[in-house]
């Protein structure tokens, strides 16, 4: 079940979403809410997201990836976030 807060997260980014029905988008996977804000969001989407979902439920997600769900992510931002989540930081 998801928040309100995740819900008018997911609203407010609707534009990123153009491909799923309007009524449908608040329906969409954790998995798919985490490649598209990564992907296509800004940093400060990150930190909302991360506020919302918290950051190791989305660490696990993201590097539960396997095949070619890895590949849904551009390289660079892929990399990046590897590093972010398994470097803690550093």
């Amino acid at each position: 079940m998801r928040s309100p807060e995740l819900k008018a997260f997911i609203r407010k980014h609707s534009p990123l979403f153009w491909y799923i029905p309007e009524d449908k988008k608040t329906e969409v996977s954790d998995e798919l809410l985490v490649e598209t804000i990564l992907n296509h969001g800004t940093l400060q989407d990150f930190h909302q997201l991360k506020d919302l979902m918290g950051e190791e439920y989305i660490s696990s997600i993201f590097l539960g990836l396997k095949g070619r769900k890895k590949m849904n992510y551009y390289p660079e931002i892929y990399n990046l976030f590897y590093l972010y989540f398994t470097k803690k930081h550093a």
